[in-house]
């Protein structure tokens, strides 16, 4: 679609842009760089994990791996903490980050975290917002105007935005309990921690980065259909 690349109202996404391509470099290097580095314990990730979901009274929920790399997350329809295959099974100072961050989030769904349970209950609008709110937006505007095409597509995009709002705190909170966890539990050293939280604060700039360019989005679309008016 020329008009996409073309039209003035994309130089608005450039800082988002270039905060994600920034945000992608940092997450990687930084993993790679605690993940040569190993826990004075020892305690490997998937058994860390295992002990503070027992101590947190959610021995119930299982730890297994599944492929590709940084794919690590917490599925609350099964109860299944998921670590990647570099995080499972490593006693590195990223893999214990990872891996308490994502018993963070069964916490949460455990103690029924109120922002976990909105970012859940949004989530099938989202998603459709996500995959329907560009093509029904742009075929309005191509159109030649087709007002409620475009306002559809640009309230389905904001249950998309609001989804990437919503999981700021999610995510940032499930970090300050993993290093509180890592911390209590003398999993890791002070020293160690850091190199946990840069792992973890990385991964959260991902999500910041995702959340500037949503929002950044809708504003031009906002800017779009306000000319159409």
């Amino acid at each position: 679609m020329p008009f996409f690349f073309y039209d003035p109202t994309f130089l608005l996404l450039i800082p988002a842009l270039i905060l994600a391509i920034y945000a992608q470099a940092k997450v990687k290097g930084t993993y790679a760089q605690y993940a040569r580095i190993r826990c004075r314990r020892g305690v490997p990730s998937d058994e860390v994990a295992r002990l503070l979901l027992s101590s947190e009274g959610l021995g119930d929920v299982k730890v297994t791996t599944t492929p590709g790399e940084l794919t690590d997350h917490y599925d609350p329809r099964n109860k299944t903490l998921r670590l990647s295959q570099g995080v499972y099974g490593s006693s590195s100072l990223a893999a214990l980050g990872i891996a308490s961050h994502e018993v963070g989030h069964a916490i949460q769904h455990g103690r029924l975290y109120t922002p976990l349970y909105i970012r859940n209950a949004i989530f099938p609008v989202a998603n459709l917002g996500s995959t329907l709110a560009f093509p029904l937006f742009f075929i309005g505007l191509f159109l030649g105007g087709s007002r409620f095409l475009m306002d559809l597509g640009i309230i389905l995009y904001t249950a998309a935005v609001g989804f990437s709002v919503i999981t700021l705190p999610v995510e940032f909170n499930a970090s300050r309990r993993a290093l509180k966890l890592l911390r209590d539990g003398a999993y890791l050293g002070e020293e160690e921690l850091v190199g946990a939280r840069k792992v973890l604060q990385a991964a959260a700039l991902t999500y910041v980065a995702a959340t500037c360019m949503a929002i950044l989005q809708l504003v031009r679309m906002l800017i779009l259909r306000g000319r159409e008016d």
